[in-house]
């Protein structure tokens, strides 16, 4: 009687997920595109860069090959880098001609109470600000663009007069590490924030992909600047929550702007999820349990009614676990693979449950946000 009750609560669950979370599974919002402006507006890119050697190049290559009909410029903040990231900056400006539109901000190093990658955006933000651009495009070293992406975030974010327009890249999904476990991030990322609900005027859901966010500066200005947000580990959906409050946001997947940034390893992406899990938890204990047994519910319950269950039990388990595998397709589809890896879902499930778990320990340690060899402060999460 127990198990049948518990297996059709997980069904119940899926059944709302499909049918009532936003269509968040379907994958659908992708980015598009407005009318040509008559006057094209000032552009000013804030790149923030920690040893981002490796691929700050081709971001910076593919931003100064932009095809914008108006005035654009890069600024890359070094946020204290020993890895040669502003000389690659600077060669691959050069390489294109582009150096007269580069500039390199020599980074401090953060004070109390920031995160590395807001004090490093703060600064660069300032810099800009003395030119005083309508937009701000606030984009990681990682992301490598198209020639029409930056024409595509303008025209979209005047026509339906955005205050913050931003794509979620699609990740590097090459590895067994990444094919495992990349399109259930997204998928798990959706289906947290419907990205309908985020594009919905009338519903506070508010959420952002920091790799790359266009900005309507005066609405960042009207919304505090960067300082309302200086402690948040999870810094993209802060923003969106703090500039939701100013206008419209708008939020999509993206085939074609692209992050290059390599997760060889599960362990690569174990430390990116450890990073910020429990940080999106605000640190509570009370919400990493709630937040576990949630989990284990929606994913872990399906399976084990479908094989150790009878009767009841096992039908819903059955059902609940198809479900889940037919509504993780489209994000399958989206990163070219095979629909073989639905039915794994749960398995998934399972190692980022184990990662919340590693990220609420290496909080209580004083080791919560780790990222290139910084601890970031332990403030609180959002405005």
């Amino acid at each position: 009687m127990v198990a049948s009750l518990v297996a059709v609560v997980a069904l119940v669950i899926w059944i709302y997920l499909v049918a009532g979370r936003g269509g968040f599974w379907c994958a659908g919002e992708r980015d598009g595109g407005g009318p040509s402006p008559i006057v094209w507006p000032d552009v000013i890119a804030v790149i923030p860069a920690r040893d981002e050697a490796a691929g700050v190049g081709q971001t910076v290559g593919s931003l100064l090959g932009q095809d914008y009909p108006g005035s654009f410029s890069l600024i890359v903040v070094d946020d204290e880098s020993v890895d040669g990231t502003t000389d690659v900056a600077r060669l691959a400006a050069a390489a294109i001609g582009g150096v007269d539109r580069l500039t390199i901000v020599a980074g401090a190093a953060p004070p109390a109470g920031w995160t590395g990658k807001l004090w490093a955006v703060k600064q660069g933000v300032e810099r800009a600000t003395t030119a005083a651009p309508e937009f701000l495009l606030l984009t990681d070293a990682d992301i490598v663009y198209p020639p029409d992406a930056l024409r595509r975030l303008v025209s979209q974010s005047l026509s339906e007069g955005l205050a913050l327009f931003s794509m979620m890249a699609r990740l590097r999904c090459e590895s067994l590490a990444e094919r495992a476990l990349i399109p259930a991030f997204i998928f798990f990322f959706q289906m947290l924030y419907p990205f309908s609900w985020v594009n919905d005027r009338r519903r506070a859901t508010a959420a952002a992909a920091g790799g790359c966010m266009l900005v309507r500066r005066k609405a960042l200005q009207a919304a505090g600047g960067v300082e309302a947000i200086r402690g948040s580990l999870i810094d993209d959906c802060a923003m969106a929550r703090l500039l939701k409050r100013q206008g419209p946001i708008r939020l999509s997947l993206s085939e074609r702007v692209t992050s290059i940034r390599p997760y060889p390893t599960i362990a690569e992406i174990r430390r990116m999820v450890v990073r910020s899990a429990y940080a999106q938890l605000r640190h509570s204990p009370l919400l990493l349990a709630v937040a576990l047994a949630g989990l284990a519910v929606v994913f872990v319950v399906p399976v084990l009614a479908a094989l150790f269950g009878h009767g009841a039990a096992q039908i819903f388990g059955l059902l609940a676990w198809a479900i889940m595998a037919v509504a993780f397709r489209p994000t399958l589809r989206f990163y070219g693979l095979s629909p073989l890896w639905g039915p794994i879902l749960p398995a998934i499930a399972l190692v980022y449950m184990a990662f919340t778990l590693e990220s609420a320990y290496q909080s209580v340690r004083g080791r919560g946000g780790l990222w290139k060899g910084r601890v970031q402060s332990r403030a609180t999460e959002a405005p």
